[in-house]
Order: C-alpha cells, then sequence, then structure tokens
C-alpha cells in the first residue's frame, strides 16, 4: 500500500492532473447548483473530452472531481431555493432550506462545506485503507440482502414525520411506492399503470417529482403569500457566516458518525449517496435527544450536517466495488465505468496490481479535490447567498425557470412538464394539509430498488425462505423492525412522563 501510494502522490501532484481536479470541481459544482442537471448528465457528455486527453489516469481524475463536485454544490439549490436537482442532496433541503428562510443562508451554506469537506475527507482516508478488504464484504451482498436494505431506509420514514404525522408520513410513502410502479417493470418488460401514455412507459422522471414536490410550492407559496418573504428573516444583508464553539461541537460527532456510515453504505452497489443520506438523516433523528428531535425540520444543524456529510462520504465509497469489482453502485458510477472501459482501462480486482498509478491517483486526487472544493466554496458564500435577497417579483420567475428547465431536461419530454404542474399543485394542497412530503420521495426513489430486488430474490429462492436462510437479510429485517418500534417507545414514554408530570400535585 506504501509503494502504492507513492506512486499516486507522484502521479496525482503533477501539473496536468492537478489542473484536472481543480477542472472537474469547479465544473462539477456549477453543474451541481443549478437544479435538473446533475452529476449523470455532464459526465456522459464529458466522456468524448476525456478520452481526447489521452492519460487515462488525468481522465478519470477529471471525471471523479466533476462527480464528486456536483455532490459538493448541489446541497446550494437545495438550500437556497428548495430545489434539489439531486437525489443525494434532498434530505439536505429538510433543515438546510428552514435555516436559510430565518436569515442563517450564510451559516447553513458554511456547515454544508465544511460536513461536505469533512465526509469526503473522512471517505477518501477509509478508501485509501479499506478498498482490498471491502470489496470482498461488498460481494456478499445479493439481491435479498439489498431488498433488507431497501425496507432499512423504509422503516426509517418515521424520522422524517413531525409529531403526530406518522400516519401521514406512512400514506405519503405508501403514494410514493404507487408512484415507482408507473412505467416499464425490469422484471416483466411491460408498461405498468401509464394509462395508454407513451411518455410515461419510461417512468415518472425523478426530478420531475423532486421539482414538484419541493421547489414549485415554495413558488406558488410566494405567489399566494407575498408577506412569506418578508416574514423569513432575508434582510439582504447576508450575515452570521461562521459556526460558533457550541454549533461545531453538536456537530463534529454527527459528522464523524455519518462520514463513516455514509462510506461503508456507499460502499455497496446499488446503494449510493442517496441512501447514505436519507439513512444519515433518519438515525441522527431518532438518536438525538427529545429537545433536538423538535428542531429536525425546522432548521437542526445537525439535520443539515448529518446528510451533507453522509452523501459526500458515500460518493466516495462508491468507488471501491467501481475500482476493485468492476461493478457500479449508481447511475453516475455506471456512466464513469463506461468511461473507464472506453479509456481501455479494465476496472477489477488487478487494476491495483497492473496500473496501480491509476488506482492510487485517483484516490490521492479526491483528497485534493475535497480541499480544492473547501477553498472554492468558503470564500464564495457571501456571494451566493445574496440569490436570497433578490426581491420577489423576480426570485419566483427564477425558480420556476430552473424548476421547468431541470423537470425538461431530465427526461426530455414536454410530458414532464404537465406532470411538474399536476404533482406541484397537488403538492401544494398536501402542503395547506399539513402532510409531510420527503417520505413521498423516499418511497420513490426506493421503491423501484425495492421491487426488483424483492422480485429477484423471490425468483431465485421459489419464495420468501430466502429472509429465514440467509443470515444477513434476517438481520438488516430486525434492524428494520427496531427502526420502526422505537419511536413509537419513546412517544410512549414521553407521554407517560407527561401524565406523571400532570397528575403530580403542585
Amino acid at each position: 500500500m506504501l509503494e502504492g501510494l507513492l506512486i499516486g502522490l507522484s502521479t496525482a501532484f503533477s501539473f496536468t492532473n492537478i489542473a484536472m481536479v481543480i477542472g472537474g470541481c469547479l465544473i462539477g459544482t456549477f453543474i451541481g447548483m443549478l437544479p435538473g442537471l446533475g452529476p449523470m448528465s455532464i459526465i456522459a457528455i464529458m466522456i468524448p473530452i476525456a478520452i481526447t486527453i489521452g492519460d487515462p489516469a488525468a481522465a478519470l481524475i477529471l471525471l471523479a472531481g466533476v462527480y464528486y463536485g456536483a455532490i459538493f454544490g448541489g446541497s446550494t439549490s437545495s438550500i437556497l431555493i428548495n430545489a434539489p436537482g439531486v437525489a443525494s442532496t434532498v434530505a439536505s433541503s429538510f433543515d438546510g432550506y428552514p435555516m436559510a428562510r430565518q436569515g442563517m443562508a450564510g451559516k447553513a451554506l458554511t456547515i454544508a462545506a465544511i460536513a461536505s469537506f469533512a465526509g469526503g475527507t473522512i471517505g477518501a482516508v477509509l478508501l485509501m485503507i479499506f478498498a482490498p478488504m471491502l470489496a470482498s464484504v461488498a460481494l456478499l451482498f445479493h439481491s435479498a440482502e439489498y431488498f433488507a436494505l431497501m425496507v432499512v431506509g423504509l422503516s426509517a420514514i418515521a424520522a422524517f414525520a413531525g409529531t403526530g404525522n406518522v400516519a401521514k408520513a406512512m400514506l405519503m410513502t405508501v403514494a410514493g411506492l404507487m408512484l415507482a410502479t408507473v412505467g416499464t417493470s425490469a422484471l416483466f418488460n411491460a408498461p405498468r399503470f401509464t394509462g395508454g401514455i407513451m411518455e410515461l412507459q419510461s417512468g415518472i422522471g425523478f426530478i420531475t417529482l423532486a421539482m414538484a414536490m419541493f421547489a414549485l410550492p415554495e413558488a406558488l407559496y410566494l405567489v399566494l403569500d407575498p408577506e412569506r418573504s418578508k416574514r423569513s428573516g432575508d434582510s439582504g444583508k447576508i450575515t452570521n457566516l461562521r459556526i460558533n464553539r457550541s454549533e461545531a461541537r453538536q456537530i463534529a460527532p454527527v459528522i464523524g458518525r455519518q462520514s463513516i456510515q455514509g462510506f461503508f453504505i456507499g460502499v455497496l452497489p446499488g446503494a449510493g449517496a442517496t441512501i447514505a443520506s436519507f439513512l444519515g438523516y433518519a438515525v441522527e433523528r431518532n438518536i438525538a435527544s427529545a429537545e433536538d428531535q423538535k428542531m429536525f425540520g425546522k432548521g437542526s444543524i445537525k439535520g443539515l450536517a448529518a446528510p451533507e456529510s453522509a452523501n459526500n462520504a458515500a460518493a466516495t465509497g462508491s468507488f471501491v466495488p467501481l475500482l476493485t469489482l468492476g461493478i457500479p453502485g449508481s447511475g453516475t458510477t455506471a456512466i464513469l465505468l463506461g468511461a473507464l472501459l472506453a479509456l481501455n482501462i479494465t476496472p477489477g480486482p488487478r487494476l491495483m496490481i497492473d496500473t496501480p498509478e491509476i488506482f492510487w491517483s485517483v484516490i490521492i486526487s479526491m483528497y485534493l479535490g475535497n480541499l480544492v472544493l473547501l477553498f472554492l466554496n468558503l470564500p464564495l458564500i457571501p456571494y451566493i447567498a445574496k440569490i436570497l435577497s433578490v426581491p420577489r417579483n423576480f426570485l419566483i420567475p427564477f425558480i420556476l425557470f430552473f424548476t421547468l428547465m431541470g423537470a425538461y431536461i431530465g427526461q426530455n419530454n414536454s410530458t414532464e412538464l404537465l406532470l411538474l404542474v399536476g404533482f406541484g399543485v397537488l403538492a401544494t394542497i398536501l402542503k395547506f394539509a399539513d402532510f409531510p412530503l420527503p417520505p413521498l420521495l423516499i418511497g420513490f426513489i426506493l421503491g423501484g430498488m425495492l421491487e426488483d430486488n424483492f422480485a429477484r430474490s423471490m425468483q431465485l429462492y421459489d419464495g420468501i425462505r430466502f429472509i429465514w436462510e440467509r443470515p444477513m437479510t434476517m438481520g438488516l429485517l430486525i434492524l428494520a423492525l427496531i427502526l420502526i418500534i422505537l419511536p413509537g417507545l419513546r412517544n410512549l414514554r414521553v407521554r407517560a412522563k407527561q401524565r406523571r408530570g400532570v397528575s403530580t400535585p403542585d
């Protein structure tokens, strides 16, 4: 490993490769800030450019920089205008946007930048130490384990519900799971629930649904309630950029825990940064004190730091199965796999032996890239946050433009615009009725993977025998059951204390 590190250092610190790191991070950050584009689109566009570079190490460093740069920058639109264009930054909007509306946009962006840097850095260190060993662990996960992992993700839905809203959250989750069934089934290769509309055969686009659930209702709220922006605490001056010692002490353990958890989730092929961010948020809310739990969803710094550190660590962790096994862990890493093959690089166990300069230089460049991203983003925070000081008359068209553009680019058909408007109006009504919207999107994201892995496991084992025949699957399902029961027990304990408090005489 030491010899590989030295080779990686000499390769990564060449002038060309440092330029590739900086260029990739700049492009990725800018693309991540624009709702609707995301790393998949830009990496696909940049593959021909990467091939023309000639040097496989430099090309991969550039594409990797674009990938984690987009994850790093994707939180900006989530925090400022509640328009998460990348699935892995949806959870960042749950507390980041409320902070922005309370006049703490600068602080929210600072926390996001620091948590992202820490998550990416810890992920890079863990990747360097554990990559070969984790590759063999990742192979132990089959369809049954992935099904159980999706159940764990869905069992944490209660973490995204407000007090007394668990039933509503469950209902929204079911609605999300139902929406995930629209389109051609991967198992039967036949369209379902499309209503005869040809454009729905590929399913409802994630970008369309994300924009409809978060960005469009916000624009409609600003139209329906002109005083909303005045009450939000945005005075035009961007202040309060720094985090104090007390806040640093609060988020430090959160960042540490979720960076490690996020990395190990990212290692699993098919899991990725999205599940890592949702689980990170859910875990931190469930282990928080009753007082801290009340702040989640209303501007909690822990609720922002958790998904930001988890998704960046997971983005780094996703390179473990890609480089050591040649297995893509997400849509973005699948495109990166195509780029590797186009560059005549065969990922797998022999990559570290045959071309150590490529393997180790990519890992070293990830650490450099996180430094570059931190130094690029922190000085720009006061200027980026000024978007909230834009007058409402200009801000509404701005949100609507990026919402419509993101939905259209996502699927490249006009039907998505009709779906966007329809779901957006429905989401606004649900918001007025105090239904939590995040569970619907989580159900939609996890629904397809849940169905595919469950059906595949049923075929392989001719029934549900895989639940008790595979110990790891059983263990994950027991964990899911605990996650469902614990919040209920905690609520019962709180109510019991309240009843004792009421019955106790003065």
